[in-house]
Order: C-alpha cells, then sequence, then structure tokens
C-alpha cells in the first residue's frame, strides 16, 4: 500500500515475473514525480506454443530475464533497489480491526492474530503489516496482514540471484496494483475496483482512501479467452489468439441480463461471463463485510485488460463504469515513449514507485 513516506531513491527498478511474461520497468525519481527510463515485456513461453499451467517450471524464467537485462543495459550487481512480487494462493492479503498497541507489541501481537485469519501454518508463514488508521473515537487499529510461505519466498529469492540480483523488497502482487493506482491518481472518496487480467488469473482489488482494503484472485484470465475461442471456431492456438487480438469479445457474448449471472449451470457460461460473476459475487460479499457500496469505477489492468469489448461488457453486467487503466498516465517520459499506455505493466509501475 501506499504509505505518506519521503520517498529517498534515485532511481528504481520493478520487476514483476508473471507465469506467461516478466515485465520490468526502470524509473528516476524526480522532485514530484517519476521519469521513465525505459521497460520491457518478454514472454517466458515459446511464440505460438500453448502454455499448459502444469508445464510451466520455474526454470525458464531465468534466461528470458537475464536476456530482459542485457537489452536494458541494467547490470545487476550494479542495481541499488528493486522491487519484485510475489502472488498466488500461498499468498494471503486481509484488513483487520484490533485495540490499539503500541509498536513493541504489535508486531508480536499480530503474528497471533494472524493465525485467526490467514489459512498458513505458524511455521511456514512470513507476515508482514501495514497500519491504514487509528480510530479517534475508539481508539481501535486499522491493519493490513500481508502473509506469504517460506517455500514462495525462498523460490523467489534463488530465482534472482540465478541472475546476480540481490533481493530487495518483494511485494505481494495485489498491495502493488493498489500501488500503481493510488501513487498515479488523486483519490479523495469513494471506493474503486481494480481487476489485473493476467494468463491464468486475475487478481481483483478493491481500494479506496478511507475504504477497507479487499483482494481475491479470480481463476480466469486472458488464456481462458483463447481456450474459448479455439474451442468455438476448431482454431488452434496460434490462430485463436491472433483472433482475440483483433476480434476480442464477439457478440454473441454479450446476452441480455436475464441470462443473469447466477444462474447454477456455468458449464456453458463464457469467460467473460464467469469473471463478471465472480466479480459480482465479490462486490456483493464486499458490501456485507464493509458497509461501503460507494463504487465509482472498474479499472482493468494487465495483459487481459487489452481486450477488445471487454469494459463494455462488464459495465453492463456490473453497472459501474469500467475502464482501461494507464499506469503512464502521471509519468515523465521521453519523446520515443510519449504514446505508451499499456496497462500490462501496471504491476511493474506500482512495484517500482513504491515507498521506502
Amino acid at each position: 500500500m501506499a504509505k505518506k513516506k519521503k520517498i529517498k531513491f534515485k532511481e528504481s527498478i520493478g520487476l514483476d515475473i508473471g507465469e506467461h511474461s516478466i515485465k520490468m520497468v526502470h524509473l528516476k525519481k524526480n522532485h514530484h514525480s517519476f521519469s521513465l527510463l525505459d521497460y520491457e515485456s518478454r514472454s517466458t513461453i515459446a511464440e505460438g506454443v500453448e502454455p499448459i499451467h502444469s508445464d510451466l517450471s520455474p526454470d525458464r524464467f531465468a534466461p528470458v530475464l537475464a536476456s530482459m537485462l542485457k537489452t536494458m543495459k541494467i547490470k545487476p550487481k550494479k542495481i541499488k533497489r528493486i522491487v519484485s512480487s510475489i502472488g498466488g494462493e500461498d499468498t494471503t492479503i486481509k484488513q483487520i480491526k484490533t485495540i490499539f498497541l503500541p509498536d513493541d507489541e504489535l508486531e508480536s501481537a499480530l503474528f497471533f492474530e494472524a493465525k485467526k485469519h490467514l489459512p498458513i501454518s505458524g511455521s511456514e508463514m512470513m507476515l508482514d503489516y501495514q497500519v491504514r488508521k487509528v480510530e479517534e473515537k475508539t481508539n481501535n487499529m486499522h491493519v493490513i496482514l500481508a502473509s506469504a510461505t517460506k517455500t514462495q519466498v525462498n523460490q523467489h529469492t534463488k530465482l534472482l540471484n540465478s541472475v546476480e540480483i540481490t533481493p530487495g523488497v518483494i511485494d505481494l502482487e495485489a498491495l502493488a496494483i493498489a500501488n500503481s493506482f493510488a501513487l498515479n491518481e488523486a483519490v479523495d472518496e469513494g471506493v474503486y475496483v481494480l481487476l489485473d487480467i493476467g494468463a491464468f488469473k486475475s487478481n481483483m482489488v478493491i481500494f479506496g482512501k478511507e475504504a477497507k482494503f479487499f483482494a481475491r484472485d479470480i481463476d480466469w484470465g486472458g488464456y481462458n479467452f483463447t481456450k474459448e475461442i479455439m474451442q468455438k471456431n476448431d482454431m488452434d492456438y496460434e490462430e485463436a489468439e491472433k483472433y482475440k487480438l483483433e476480434h476480442g469479445l464477439k457478440e454473441k457474448d454479450e446476452k441480455d441480463d436475464k441470462d443473469s449471472l447466477i444462474a447454477l449451470d456455468i458449464t456453458e457460461k463464457t469467460t467473460s461471463e464467469l469473471i463478471a460473476q465472480e466479480v459480482k459475487r465479490s462486490l456483493r460479499f464486499y458490501v456485507k463485510e464493509a458497509g461501503n457500496s460507494d463504487f465509482r469505477k472498474i479499472l482493468l489492468v494487465g495483459g487481459g485488460a487489452k481486450l477488445i469489448g471487454l469494459p463494455e461488457y462488464l459495465e453492463k453486467q456490473l453497472k459501474i463504469p469500467t475502464e482501461v487503466f494507464n499506469p503512464f498516465n502521471n509519468l515523465e517520459k521521453p519523446a520515443k515513449f510519449a504514446d505508451e499506455d499499456d496497462p500490462e505493466f501496471s504491476l511493474a509501475l506500482g512495484l517500482a514507485m513504491r515507498p521506502e
């Protein structure tokens, strides 16, 4: 999450290692903003080859990452600040409310509190936290708990070490997505939904200046759209991927509201319907838990956000204004990057801009 601290670093690298591709951005910190020095996105899967999730070994990341560093002319041993991220089912984020505790007691108390809320065993848990606010009347604290497994962190660290990068801050994906938005936009009131549509899953984050923080994964992403096109049109993977990029959602995917997002039989639902259904369920849960339904906007990030017709479809189904987020909006950019607005880099930019 964005913290109101002075940002002390001069340059920063944000590294987003996704299951399908690696995104890296190199920023320079100016007095009141950031300048984009360079950026790169590269697939970790051979072009035209259909990815099989169970076969995606982490070993394929290191050569790609090493090549990216060379292309961007970044010498690993000279990197002074790098922020990377982890995510998935072995990470958990939850905002809780607890009684006020002084700093010297808070960390140990929250570790025991976390066991009540987070589904990771104590011996395997790595925990961090951030105090969002303290209520004036009750003195209760609102705290975000973030956890990951030691195994996952060690695997991530091993990957960075294999290309001679000394790991820096390791953030959680959902927090980096929120940072990308919070550090780029002036947000005063209301609740915003950030939907990061990745290759094999989507990450949903609900964020607002005074709103309760919420994050969850949704089990559908860009690959599911491609798979759907393959099956419906009898295409191979490469053909379907090209068709998806050119045509996006087809007319027949947009059904009347009476087709409902609450039908019990989901076997014939499209990927767009399944994603909308899960977002809708999550919004209902959030309203019940947080007592806040002031949803101002849904912002799509990630590679899947570029799917033609998806913002319009979600806006129609969810009745909330929906648009593709431009993470480069408030960056100073050299002329060669002037038109850059790719939502695929939202997470990497959120990492690079993370305060100390």
